[in-house]
């Protein structure tokens, strides 16, 4: 029996939806019509619908299509569901278990929203999404508790007619779930190549720090060594200003030692000439001079005896006197000559000692020259280290530079990337965001609709409640 709805008790509830002081526009009467005609296009016979569902494994004859239980209807659209969607009671269990913890609470939910209710609410909103793209677009949920047969035709046929299409595009679909699965998978990578590339990127700090601190270290002994080279210069300095004394002392010394070989030289020379008259000793002159002396003696007594000889007598006096003063003045020469000796032996004693001390100069200029030596060849060696280290240091350095450069770039392309994952995950939260709001706006509408459909109920049960009065009244 049809149903026309009577006037009811309800504020509002004579006239139906979408009834106004006009009525629907021209606009809605086009679209209802272009909408009829698509339906008529798309529209399947009863067999072949049972047929389509029989082959899904589903039992279904044309009396369950005529006469449609809910639950049979359910599970078939279930079944779709998961075909099509691989969405199930099951599967929006839990989105729909955290909603109705977050809206009544954990204690509460399962109270006052069963389980099989909200996972039935949940299923719908995803199955009403489904037939919004088959092209159904006034699916209501009384189409699940209250299914009719012409109904559940045309929500048969658009769902068939698009498994249909959706099979002669399955190159297409796989194609595209490919390139999802693709960029999933690319994703994945890329995530953890960033995982990756951030654990280099630590390393490679780690690493730096490593060779910022040894270059700090080689930079400060280099810096040593740069001190060391600086006072082992100072030395050399040092050294070769006491080797430029050392070398005017030597000429010097050397003249002197010249000079008193000389004067050693004319010494000897005088001294060969003056040797001769130093033979005779002075006691062998005496006892002469004595012999003499008595001899004049016995020639006086004799004298008056021998005039004749008293001349050469006064001649042999006077030339005694004449040797006598000869004889004293070489002894006052020996004397002189004795000194002269001794101030010579002296000075041969001083020219040894000086010889002695020029000989320690020379050994000590000879250490000197070989200590010089060994400086030199440690200040060469020295430099050459230096040097190597200054070449180590500047390859490193130039190595370090290139690290950094290659850092640079690798960060550069690590933020490039972080970058655009960040827009994607921006992306992806605004989209899990519109998801959200869809969700709740989802929501929303099935509320309205349960109340739309609660309010239904009530104006029927007042329909019904008035209609048995006014039957009981007629009868």
């Amino acid at each position: 029996m049809s149903y026309n709805p009577r006037m009811s008790i309800l504020p509002g509830g004579a006239l139906p939806p979408g009834a106004g002081a006009g009525g629907p526009s021209a606009k809605s009467r086009a679209a209802k019509k272009e909408e009829e005609a698509a339906y008529a296009n798309m529209r399947l016979p009863d067999r072949e619908i049972v047929g389509c569902i029989n082959e899904l494994g589903i039992s279904f004859t044309v009396q369950d299509l005529q006469k449609p239980n809910p639950i049979q209807v359910q599970m078939i659209f279930e079944w779709f569901g998961e075909l099509l969607m691989n969405k199930t009671r099951a599967t929006v269990d839990p989105a729909m278990r955290a909603a109705a913890d977050d809206i009544v609470g954990e204690d509460l939910c399962d109270a006052l929203m069963p389980a099989d209710t909200r996972n039935l609410l949940g299923f719908f909103a995803n199955l009403k999404r489904l037939m919004n793209e088959c092209g159904v677009t006034d699916f209501n949920f009384g189409d699940l508790y209250k299914p009719t047969h012409d109904r559940l035709v045309k929500l048969f046929s658009y769902v068939i007619n698009f498994v249909r299409f959706r099979e002669s595009q399955t190159n297409v679909i796989d194609e595209h779930c490919n390139r999802a699965e693709q960029t999933k998978a690319r994703i994945e990578q890329l995530y953890q190549e960033n995982q990756n590339m951030e654990g280099q990127l630590e390393d490679m700090k780690f690493t730096r720090k490593q060779m910022e601190a040894q270059v700090a270290e080689k930079t400060k002994r280099n810096e040593e060594l740069k001190h060391k080279l600086l006072e082992l210069r100072k030395t050399q300095e040092k050294v070769a200003a006491r080797w430029e004394e050392a070398k005017i002392k030597k000429a010097e010394m050397t003249k002197e030692l010249e000079d008193k070989t000389t004067t050693k030289v004319v010494l000897k020379q005088e001294s060969a000439k003056l040797r001769p008259y130093t033979l005779q000793s002075p006691s062998a002159l005496q006892s002469s001079l004595t012999e003499l002396s008595n001899t004049l003696n016995g020639d006086k007594a004799h004298i008056d005896s021998l005039d004749r000889r008293a001349r050469a007598l006064q001649t042999s006096t006077d030339s005694f006197a004449v040797v006598t003063g000869d004889v004293a003045s070489c002894i006052k020469l020996l004397e002189e000559i004795a000194a002269e000796l001794a101030k010579e032996e002296e000075e041969n004693a001083k020219n040894a000692k000086q010889r002695d001390a020029l000989t320690e100069r020379g050994a000590s200029v000879r250490e000197v020259e070989r200590t010089e030596a060994l400086l030199q060849r440690q200040l060469a060696k020295w430099v050459e280290r230096t040097e190597t280290l200054r070449v180590h240091s500047q390859e490193k350095a130039q190595r370090a530079k290139e690290s950094m450069e290659e850092l640079r770039a690798v960060h550069k392309k690590l933020t490039e990337e972080r970058s655009e994952k960040g827009k994607d995950i921006e992306r992806r939260r605004v989209r899990i965001e519109q998801i959200e709001k869809k969700m709740l706006d989802l929501k929303e509408n099935i509320e309205n609709e349960v109340r739309a459909a609660y309010d239904e109920y009530l104006k029927m049960e007042s329909h019904i409640k008035l209609y048995i009065t006014e039957m009981e009244q007629a009868l």
